[in-house]
């Protein structure tokens, strides 16, 4: 079946001049324009292409890679409006619409935006959306703590960072889980921290648990043997300088002295670490 607004593998059924047409089953044939046709192209030939509606509404075919799919969120530009709404800049010929009722606020020309793309099943016409929590799910039924996620942030807030989970979900960064700089747009790695009784997300960027705190007091220990045996270093120290020293939250680095603490290896003062 045909999935408008994503990659279809089609069959070329025939040759023309102004390109090739493929078979999309129950929508017909769909031209390729000449300019996008692979030079080996023949007929019977599969060919991997993202299908769209053109300016004139009508169903085609390209080799063009999009900056997102149907169902994807991406950091996209706004690049002109109308009475319609703002056109962003998602990599194809046509821009990408999104109308003024699907706008979380008035958007800028020039300025740049996380937009979801979603199909309006009425039109069969792709369209753009900045009201994220509209089109994705903010309450997990499956994410486990611990789990290795990718994220997209989108939002800041008193709180923390607001992130796209896995293009599918919403979840939280809390600003006290944060020691790099983030903006938004960025993409990364994270972890699931936990699933509150709510069912919402909370995230975080380093992976829970013991397993890596225990990896954090090996490296304290290799830190303090480098230092000659004492560093100042102490449960003290602010957050963003133990950030910039060993990459972890200020609570993970407490909890792993702590480990070295009850396990008699360090002895600690409010001015130093000392390895015993």
């Amino acid at each position: 079946m045909l999935k408008i607004g994503q990659f279809n593998s089609l069959r070329l059924t025939r040759l023309a001049d102004a390109g090739v047409y493929l078979d999309a089953g129950s929508y017909g044939e769909i031209l390729l324009p000449r300019r996008y046709v692979p030079a080996n192209a023949r007929p019977e030939s599969m060919l991997e292409v993202f299908v769209y509606l053109d300016s004139e509404d009508r169903l085609i075919a390209t080799t063009e890679r999009p900056h997102l799919q149907v169902g994807e969120c991406a950091y996209l530009k706004a690049v002109d409006s109308s009475r319609h709404g703002a056109f962003f800049d998602w990599g194809l010929t046509k821009d990408l619409l999104v109308p003024y009722n699907e706008q979380e606020r008035p958007i800028e020309v020039g300025k740049f935006y996380v937009v979801h793309a979603f199909l309006d099943e009425r039109t069969e016409s792709i369209v753009g959306t900045t009201q994220l929590a509209q089109h994705l799910n903010e309450f997990s039924y499956y994410f486990k703590p611990s789990q290795a996620v990718n994220l997209l942030i989108y939002a800041r807030d008193e709180f923390g960072y607001r992130a796209v989970v896995n293009q599918t979900h919403l979840g939280l960064l809390y600003q006290n889980e944060v020691f790099q700089n983030l903006r938004i747009g960025d993409q990364v790695s994270g972890y699931i921290q936990q699933i509150r009784p709510d069912r919402k997300i909370d995230l975080t960027l380093r992976k829970p648990g013991v397993v890596v705190e225990d990896a954090l007091a090996q490296q304290i220990l290799v830190h303090l043997k480098q230092c000659g045996g004492s560093s100042n270093f102490t449960d003290k120290t602010p957050p963003e300088q133990i950030y910039a020293e060993f990459k972890v939250s200020k609570a993970h680095f407490k909890r792993a002295l702590g480990l070295l603490y009850k396990q008699k290896l360090i002895q600690l003062t409010p001015e130093k670490t000392t390895l015993l």
